[in-house]
């Protein structure tokens, strides 16, 4: 029944229910990646081909979908990894989750949410003021 509600209520909790019943009806199973991401085609989109998606395992982060899977899904090859020996780059990276809105999120030097004290002004700025 929570699954139901989930699915009923919410959109970032795997999938909803209009998805579950689209991916019954008309999706077929092309894959699954090693974090447990269900990959899937079927129909045609807007744009005349077939159309992909993906129903993540736990909350939907796109940036959570693999270099090859990736390729796929945006119709960048035809051969989905889970039909071919795909083996990453080696300059390829490891999967980093998206860190934005926590305490891990890249904050720049001078940044006013960072704990370092922000450096002075040193006065050689002019601003630009109009007709000088």
């Amino acid at each position: 029944m929570k699954t139901f509600l989930l699915q009923f209520f919410t959109w970032w909790n795997s999938q909803t229910l209009g998805t579950r019943f689209h991916t019954w009806r008309f999706g077929k199973r092309v894959g699954e990646d090693e974090a447990g991401n269900v990959y899937y085609e079927g129909g045609i989109d807007s744009e005349g081909r077939t159309r992909r998606w993906v129903i993540y395992r736990d909350y939907s982060e796109a940036s959570k979908i693999p270099p090859g899977w990736h390729g796929w899904i945006h119709h960048r090859v035809d051969t989905p990894p889970s039909s071919e020996s795909y083996k990453a780059r080696e300059w390829q990276k490891e999967h980093r989750p998206n860190l934005t809105g926590t305490p891990g999120a890249y904050r720049p030097q001078g940044s006013i949410l960072t704990n370092q004290h922000r450096p002075q002004v040193t006065g050689d700025y002019d601003a630009w003021t109009p007709g000088s």
